[in-house]
C-alpha cells in the first residue's frame, strides 16, 4: 500500500532516542497519522510537513478506508487475525504472541481508542510565543514558581493551538469555505453574516440556526458552507473578558479601562487550561497580559491519590460530611489540606 509515497522519503529507517534497546526488538513502525512521536519524528525527518495532507487509512469508526481494499470497511481489531493470517501465507511472519501492556480507554464508555489524526482549524501561537513570555514576565503570581517553572515552560515549549471540536453542542466556529476549502471567510458579527448571506432573519447563532446559511462566493467557487466544526471550551474560556461585556459590540469603553483584570484565581489543573487561553487570546488582540495577579489554588485529591471523579465515586457524599459534622468543620478541613 501507499507505495508512491517513497518518492518523497517513506520505508527508510529514521533514528530517535525515545526507542530503547532494553525491551521489544528496537525498531518501531512509525505512522505519523497514529502516534504523537511518530508525528514528531516525521516532521523532523521533512516526511511529513506542517499544514500538508498525511496518509490515514482509517476512518472516523476505527475501520480501513477503500486505499486498503482487502480490508475496506473493517473494523481494524477485527482486522488483526487475517492480517496475521495473510502474513504468516506470504512467509513473512517472525512471531505471534502476545503481550500485557497498559492501553488507553475512554474515560466514560470505557472502550478502547486510537490515536488518530484528524483535521483541525488552529491558532497559530508558535508565532507569538516571545510575546507569551513577556506578558507572563509582567504578572504577578502566588505561588511564584508556577509563573516562572511550571506556566513558563508550557509557554516556552507551546504549540499551535487546535481550537476545533467535532460535536454537535457547541459555539459553531464562524468559518464559511468553498468546496476546494480555497475560499475562506471568517465572519465576525451577525450584521456581517446577514450582508454576506442575503439574509436578514439570523438572530440565533446556534449551529441548527446557521449551518443552513451559505455565502455566495467572490472567487467565483459557487456557494460557501460553514465548516461542521465546533470551538474548543476553552476558547471560550479564554474570552470571557471580553464576552461578558459583549465587546466589541458594547461597552468597549468598559472593557478598555478595566483590562487587565486586578486579580483571578483558579486551580493548578488551570495552568494548561484558562490561564493559558486567557493569556493567548489577550496576547492576540491587545499584546497584554489578561490578568495583572492570580493566586493559583492546590487539588484536594481522594484518599487512593486520585483526582475525585463523579463516575469512580472516590470520595463521601459532601451533603453526608454536612450533616454530620457541619459546614465549618468541612471548611477547616479543607483549608488545612
Amino acid at each position: 500500500y501507499f507505495a508512491g509515497e517513497a518518492s518523497r522519503g517513506c520505508f527508510r529507517v529514521l533514528t530517535d532516542s525515545f526507542v530503547k534497546d532494553d525491551s521489544g526488538t528496537g525498531v518501531v513502525h512509525m505512522a505519523p497519522a497514529f502516534g504523537e512521536e511518530d508525528n514528531r519524528i516525521c516532521k523532523l525527518a521533512g516526511i511529513v510537513t506542517k499544514g500538508a495532507g498525511i496518509v490515514c487509512p482509517i476512518d472516523p469508526n476505527g475501520r480501513f478506508t477503500p486505499e486498503v481494499t482487502e480490508y475496506a470497511g473493517m473494523y481494524i481489531k477485527d482486522a488483526d487475525p487475517l492480517i496475521i493470517a495473510d502474513l504468516k501465507k506470504r512467509g513473512r511472519l517472525l512471531d505471534s504472541s502476545s503481550i500485557n501492556h497498559s492501553y488507553p480507554f475512554c474515560w466514560r464508555s470505557e472502550t478502547p481508542l486510537i490515536y488518530r489524526t484528524i483535521p483541525s482549524w488552529f491558532v497559530n501561537v508558535e508565532s507569538i510565543k516571545e510575546r507569551l513570555l513577556a506578558n507572563n514576565e509582567k504578572t504577578h503570581w502566588v505561588p511564584e514558581f508556577v509563573q516562572t517553572k511550571r506556566f513558563h515552560n508550557w509557554l516556552k515549549d507551546a504549540r499551535d493551538w487546535a481550537i476545533s471540536r467535532n460535536r454537535f453542542w457547541g459555539t459553531p466556529l464562524p468559518i464559511w469555505t468553498s468546496e476546494d476549502g480555497e475560499e475562506v471567510v471568517v465572519v465576525g458579527s451577525i450584521e456581517e453574516l446577514q450582508r454576506l448571506s442575503g439574509r436578514s432573519d439570523i438572530t440565533d447563532l446556534h449551529r441548527h440556526f446557521i449551518d443552513d446559511i451559505t455565502i455566495p462566493s467572490r472567487q467565483g467557487k459557487g456557494t460557501l458552507h460553514r465548516v461542521d466544526e465546533v470551538f474548543d471550551c476553552w476558547f471560550e474560556s479564554g474570552a470571557m473578558p471580553y464576552a461578558q461585556q459583549h465587546y466589541p459590540f458594547e461597552n468597549k469603553d468598559v472593557l478598555e479601562s478595566a483590562f487587565p483584570a486586578d486579580f483571578i484565581a483558579e486551580g493548578l489543573d488551570q495552568t494548561r487550561g484558562w490561564f493559558y487561553t486567557l493569556m493567548v487570546l489577550s496576547t492576540c488582540i491587545f499584546d497584554k497580559p489578561a490578568f495583572q495577579h492570580l493566586i493559583v489554588n492546590g487539588l484536594v485529591l481522594a484518599e487512593d491519590g486520585r483526582k475525585m471523579s463523579k463516575r469512580l465515586k472516590n470520595y463521601p457524599d459532601p451533603v453526608y460530611v454536612i450533616n454530620e459534622y457541619g459546614a465549618d468543620a468541612l471548611r477547616l478541613y479543607l483549608i488545612n489540606s
